[in-house]
């Protein structure tokens, strides 16, 4: 950062902000999400416009050394990051076991940052960055959906005196590849059995799998109940 900044320092700068955050605001536009390309290219402009801010106030003489508080404007920037992660917790929004907005609010707080650095004046820097940014937002979209992860539920199974035993149904489980984390039976006239479950999958949980109806047309299970517990794949 120099300490004396010219128009044409500013335009460029100023110019590169615009691109950058119209680089990431598209993909996210493109996809239909929130803070799209309207918004990631204000913000960016606008924390370039504060580093251009802080650059030019450089030259302005504070106070001197002996008293108490001498000016810092580097602190200018560091309270538009500050700001910017209260929006960017606004975004974040839980719906049960469903969290939504988290890619939205990294990106609104990269894209501020890539705004500082282009409004400081490192523009191969800022390139830099954006260019990996949209990358990562374009390229690792198609990738992350693909991941296996872990995934819970809740299953509840209740039989009559003629239904399999426990040690059946637990076989049951496990050979439809699911991991058994507890195993709870009660006794109150009818057997009711709950268990937590644990698998890895790259499949959402938007409908009950096939173990649900395998076990519901068995002789002597009056009811299943499959409750999931991990959110499905949602990625913004």
């Amino acid at each position: 950062m120099t300490a004396t900044v010219t128009g044409t320092d500013i335009a460029i700068r100023l110019f590169a902000a615009l691109m950058a955050g119209a680089l990431i605001g598209f993909d996210r536009s493109t996809r239909g999400r929130i803070a799209g390309l309207r918004t990631t290219i204000l913000m960016c402009l606008a924390a370039a416009g504060a580093m251009i801010e802080a650059n030019l106030m450089l030259a302005i003489t504070g106070k001197t050394a002996e008293s108490f508080t001498t000016i810092d404007v580097l602190r200018f920037p560091l309270g538009i990051l500050s700001g910017i992660g209260f929006i960017g917790a606004g975004t974040i929004v839980r719906r049960g076991n469903l969290v939504t907005g988290v890619t939205t609010a990294a990106s609104m707080w990269l894209t501020t940052v890539i705004g500082l650095i282009l409004g400081a004046g490192y523009i191969a820097f800022g390139v830099a960055m954006t260019l990996i940014a949209f990358l990562v937002l374009t390229i690792l979209k198609g990738v992350e959906p693909r991941l296996k992860r872990e995934h819970r539920s809740h299953l509840v199974v209740q039989l009559d005196g003629t239904g399999p035993s426990n040690r059946a149904i637990r076989d049951r489980i496990r050979g439809a590849g699911y991991t058994i984390s507890s195993f709870a039976v009660r006794h109150d006239g009818t057997r009711r059995i709950e268990c937590h479950l644990e698998w890895y999958s790259a499949e959402a949980q938007d409908q009950a799998p096939e173990l649900v109806e395998q076990l519901a047309n068995n002789a002597g299970i009056l009811a299943v109940e499959w409750t999931p517990i991990s959110a499905g794949h949602l990625f913004e």
